[in-house]
């Protein structure tokens, strides 16, 4: 099967696209850098150069593919325009990378909700997540274009990657962090509690999508859970550092600004 990737340069697509070299498929991977095109060339990645805005671009690989895993950019609305309007009418797969984070509440690490989703949940939206969910319903509606169309939603990632890019997000982050500052720093009580996957298992399930996913679904990625006072308590132990700062929410938002 031939794949195109975008976000093959990155932590998921990164890991994704190898995954799928490994599993005997052609990928043919999207990147800005001309550094990151011959890396990629050298895990058995095709390069395409480009971005995101190029429509044109991505209409062409979508219809020359045979599936197209969209890993780039979970709020960018014309290349998710630009790769149904390729795929339109073809039965083809596309898988849309969202996340968790679409059903997350401002707790600002004080309480834990007692709120838990499944795929068929009634979900609770924040404001700020709306335009990211309305794009997962259009990947998902793609399914009456004849589009095998289907969106996973990781929750945090750990682990590392086996792309060009192997760090995730959050643990990492927690640990230059605490190592420049001396503590480790986290948001108010860090009560907060989010479901976690392992990148491994988060490739795994892409390649299952590519062969067994309903038109129009919609997968949450997770197999486990933690707060960040645990992740914290955790790290402590590993960096041998006895102190852990609790920081006041708006002095985070202003040293470290909003999540995405």
């Amino acid at each position: 099967m031939v794949v195109f990737i975008t976000g093959a340069s990155g932590y998921i697509g990164g890991s994704v696209a190898n995954a799928l070299v490994k599993s005997g498929h052609t990928v043919r991977g999207m990147t800005r850098s001309e550094s990151a095109a011959t890396s990629l060339q050298a895990m058995g990645v095709e390069p395409v150069m480009g971005e995101l805005d190029d429509k044109d671009l991505l209409m062409a690989e979508a219809g020359q593919a045979d599936a197209v895993i969209n890993a780039a950019n979970a709020d960018h609305e014309g290349a998710v325009d630009a790769i149904v309007q390729g795929l339109q009418g073809s039965g083809k797969a596309l898988i849309h990378t969202s996340g968790t984070s679409i059903v997350g509440d401002d707790a600002r690490g004080d309480y834990c909700s007692d709120c838990v989703y499944s795929e068929d949940s009634n979900f609770v939206i924040h404001p700020k997540k709306q335009a990211r969910r309305d794009i997962d319903l259009r990947v998902m509606a793609a399914a009456n274009l004849n589009i095998r169309s289907c969106v996973i939603a990781p929750s945090l990632i750990y682990g590392y990657g086996t792309g060009l890019n192997q760090n995730s997000i959050q643990i990492p982050f927690l640990v230059r962090n605490a190592l420049a500052e001396g503590a480790l720093q986290i948001v108010g009580k860090g009560l907060n509690t989010w479901s976690n996957v392992h990148i491994n298992d988060l490739a795994t399930l892409y390649l299952l999508a590519l062969e067994k996913s309903k038109p129009g679904a919609l997968y949450f990625a997770e197999s486990g859970e933690a707060s960040f006072i645990d992740l914290a308590n955790a790290l402590a132990k590993r960096l041998d550092m006895q102190q852990i700062a609790h920081l006041d929410p708006e002095l985070a938002v202003q040293k470290w600004g909003v999540a995405r």
